[in-house]
């Protein structure tokens, strides 16, 4: 069995992105950030390719981006993600 993280650390940008939120989605993502402690790796998660132990994953429309250290998770980055634009001619 695996143990689970001992501290999350939010980086200054990600701390400033998050408590630039609305209080509901604010406390979303917090509880999904410590979810992320006995989970670090839940379905739906994305390996960022060609970075090594970084992670993506989404919540209500925002990327969360994180990355694991030892018995530490790091997050990041907290953004709003875009839709994808079609690239099917119309």
């Amino acid at each position: 069995m695996r143990q689970a993280l001992s501290t999350i650390f939010v980086s200054p940008p990600a701390k400033q992105q998050l408590y630039t939120l609305a209080k509901p989605l604010r406390k979303l993502l917090v509880k999904r950030l410590h979810a992320l402690r006995t989970s670090p790796r839940p379905p739906g998660v994305t390996k960022l390719d060609g970075l090594d132990h970084l992670y993506r994953i989404r919540e209500d429309g925002y990327r969360i981006v994180y990355a694991i250290r030892e018995t530490n998770l790091i997050v990041l980055a907290i953004k709003m993600a875009l839709a994808q634009k079609s690239l099917a001619p119309e």
